[in-house]
């Protein structure tokens, strides 16, 4: 039996928690509570999207896939975001891939019903335009540091914007996954990560990555991650700080 929504489970997800009731209700009916499973494939670049995806657990990466098959993550979204941006900015289709990077729940939508919403011109309207603004910084910013940084401190901005959208301080993801996020090969993840696991910042196990110590692994990260993290509270206020995020969800992680 498909489970009942209520405003509390819908708002786990930071962009339906910013409407208000009202809004909120009238979304409700044409949303639908589905799981994601690990390495899911949301879209394909130029598919067209028939729906759109609030995460509240899972998390969700765009891919650009060149020519020769090659892959580089150009975004991450998890419960701060929607997948599917491009039907609300007069596109159907899109030129990257939307694959889910860890497993969990998002809420579902329709094309049509979101479309609807959103030409309203109303709360959620100018939440969406905001949202489009920090996406951009965060795709803008991933170019940037995959070409000016290090694969250490690009592994540790990687990790902390997972850990941002986690409800656990475990990252289930083998080295050659993330080394297809980053576009890098997978030898240098592997090396990148030792070295943060000697560092006790995190604890690397087959398949899993732990985060051990938070504020290491930012003091590690280079400007990037900050960069990111800035714009979406500046742009997004509602966005509650990390350590309230990690405050709210002790309860529910992983030990």
């Amino acid at each position: 039996m498909a489970q009942k929504l209520t405003q509390e489970n819908v708002r786990k997800n930071y962009l339906l928690a910013s409407l208000n009731d009202a809004d909120l209700e009238r979304m409700m009916p044409h949303l639908s509570l589905v799981d994601l499973e690990l390495g899911k494939v949301l879209y394909e670049a130029g598919d067209k999207m028939d729906y759109a995806y609030f995460p509240t657990t899972a998390i969700v990466s765009l891919l650009y896939m060149m020519e020769s098959g090659s892959t580089a993550e150009i975004g991450v979204i998890g419960n701060d975001g929607i997948i599917g941006l491009s039907l609300l900015l007069g596109g159907d289709t899109t030129t990257n891939r939307a694959v889910v990077q860890s497993a969990g729940s998002a809420l579902k939508i329709s094309a049509v019903a979101v479309k609807v919403e959103f030409s309203f011109g109303n709360e959620m309207h100018d939440l969406m335009l905001r949202y489009t603004q920090a996406l951009m910084t965060q795709i803008s910013q991933t170019a940037v540091c995959n070409r000016l940084h290090p694969i250490e401190q690009q592994l540790c901005r990687w990790l902390l914007l997972s850990h941002d959208r986690l409800h656990s301080d475990r990252l289930v993801m083998t080295h050659e996954l993330i080394s297809n996020m980053l576009g890098v090969r997978r030898e240098g993840v592997t090396l990148a990560a030792q070295s943060l696991a000697a560092r006790n910042l995190i604890t690397n196990r087959r398949g899993t990555i732990t985060v051990s110590d938070r504020k290491g692994l930012e003091d590690a990260a280079c400007e990037c991650y900050g960069v990111v993290k800035t714009e979406y509270d500046r742009i997004l206020g509602w966005r509650p700080p990390q350590q309230a995020i990690v405050n709210a969800m002790s309860s529910s992680r992983v030990k």
